[in-house]
């Protein structure tokens, strides 16, 4: 018998250029959406090709790139919680704090319907999801490790990218936070290990360590 098979697809939204992840598994009908951006109809157009319906939206953090089509996916499906860092909560309802302001946008999300920390795990659709806190970026930054699936999959938000990494330079940012988290919560993670990051494609752990100019070792 063969085993079912996930698929994660990147659903990017301009103008930020923020990487949407619908992830599921083949032969069921529920998924999850990682970090809902400002194109709200790209995901609505993906979910329902498929058939699925979300059993949860999950947040990395609160910036408004990351939340701003929270709203949409709560009016369609209003019983599908979002979920996110609890340092990062408040953001979703605060346009200075999750940036929008700066930009003349004033993006509101829906408040949280369940917070996680270090170490929680999330079962959901299917998935398996362990919660590690990667501030630097934003202080309630958080990211979700698929440790079940292989190679280890990360839904990384804005920590790390390919040859890059998150900007610190917002208030709540700092590069110094931002590299230990990489270095203490990423770093050991299998080199095989892919990320999935919220801008640009994706890499590996081992990629990163051995190559980034940033934070590489």
């Amino acid at each position: 018998m063969t085993a079912a098979a996930q698929s994660i697809l990147s659903i990017p939204s301009m103008p930020f250029d923020e990487n949407t992840y619908l992830a599921y598994w083949e032969g069921r009908k529920d998924c999850l959406v990682f970090d809902p951006g400002t194109e709200p109809y790209k995901i609505f157009e993906a979910i329902d090709e498929r058939q699925l319906t979300p059993a949860a939206i999950i947040c990395t953090h609160g910036h408004a790139d990351h939340i701003a089509g929270n709203g949409e996916l709560k009016k369609r499906w209003p019983d599908c919680p979002i979920i996110i860092g609890k340092g990062d909560a408040y953001k979703l309802t605060d346009p200075v704090g999750n940036l929008s302001a700066g930009y003349g946008m004033d993006f509101i999300s829906p408040e949280a319907d369940q917070t996680v920390v270090e170490g929680d795990v999330l079962e959901l659709a299917g998935f398996k999801l362990q919660v590690l806190e990667t501030p630097g970026h934003s202080t309630g930054h958080g990211v979700f490790v698929a440790y079940e699936l292989c190679p280890v999959q990360v839904f990384g938000g804005d920590v790390l990218f390919a040859g890059s990494v998150g900007r610190t330079d917002w208030p709540d940012c700092s590069f110094e936070v931002l590299k230990r988290s990489i270095h203490e919560k990423l770093f050991p993670l299998a080199d095989d290990t892919i990320v999935l990051p919220g801008h640009g494609p994706s890499t590996t752990i081992g990629r990163e360590k051995a190559t980034n100019p940033f934070v590489g070792l």
